[in-house]
């Protein structure tokens, strides 16, 4: 069963995905998004770079949310290809070098 947004979840979402206007619905799937990232990724970021302007708004502990969230398994960070090493880059400048080291070694990268 996929895990619901919380209250923190949109917040994060919109914050990252504003011209979704608040819809956290996939129009392909008909259903809500499952993880945050992989449609930012997937669906609305047109590059990397843009991909890392968006994580750029958000501040360090709603960044390592999101990392904690994929540590639990409960974010997508496997699919996001060249957009995870943006991911890193932002938790190792907002967060910390720990922190991003922990997600390169939960992936298995780098």
């Amino acid at each position: 069963m996929p895990r619901e947004f919380t209250q923190k979840d949109i917040e994060i979402f919109n914050k990252l995905v504003p011209e979704a206007g608040g819809n956290t619905i996939s129009r392909e799937a008909g259903h809500h998004f499952p993880f945050i990232l992989r449609p930012v990724s997937h669906k609305f970021a047109e590059s990397p770079e843009d991909f890392r302007e968006r994580l750029e708004r958000l501040d360090a502990d709603e960044i390592d949310y999101l990392v904690g969230l994929a540590l639990e398994g409960k974010e997508d960070v496997q699919s996001l290809d060249e957009d995870l090493e943006e991911l890193v880059a932002v938790v190792e400048k907002k967060v910390s070098p720990e922190r991003a080291k922990q997600l390169k070694d939960f992936v298995g990268i780098f």
